[in-house]
């Protein structure tokens, strides 16, 4: 019902734009939150955002350069990312959480996509 998108290789210092899209219900009050995992190493919160796009929320190594947005109109979530770094390459993936308020936390997701690779070339 989710399916992360957009992702792809490019050099350090690019921009990529991943999307969220939903289907199969309308996930406007839903948080959307955005994961990634690294070859080796746990899944790691990146971004969300509540329902009403009132609140985001970043992990600290990417403040400043990911954005997180949503169009509930066209159900849909977004990261931009700029500034790329190596370090960031992963799988990216979107979930959405009930409560509508974004968390930071895995457990507090009800539904999950299927992730996107994203490979940042140094």
């Amino acid at each position: 019902q989710l399916q992360a998108s957009g992702g792809g290789s490019v050099q350090a210092g690019g921009s990529l734009r991943l999307s969220c899209a939903a289907s199969g219900r309308t996930f406007n009050t839903y948080g959307i939150g955005w994961f990634r995992q690294a070859p080796g190493k746990e899944r790691e919160f990146v971004a969300a955002i509540a329902w009403s796009d009132a609140y985001t929320y970043y992990r600290d190594s990417v403040k400043g350069r990911f954005t997180v947005s949503r169009d509930n109109a066209k159900n849909k979530g977004y990261l931009q990312m700029n500034s790329l770094k190596p370090e960031d390459t992963a799988v990216y993936s979107c979930a959405a959480d009930k409560w509508g308020l974004g968390s930071g936390t895995n457990s507090d997701y009800d539904f999950w996509g299927r992730g996107t690779l994203v490979t940042v070339s140094s």
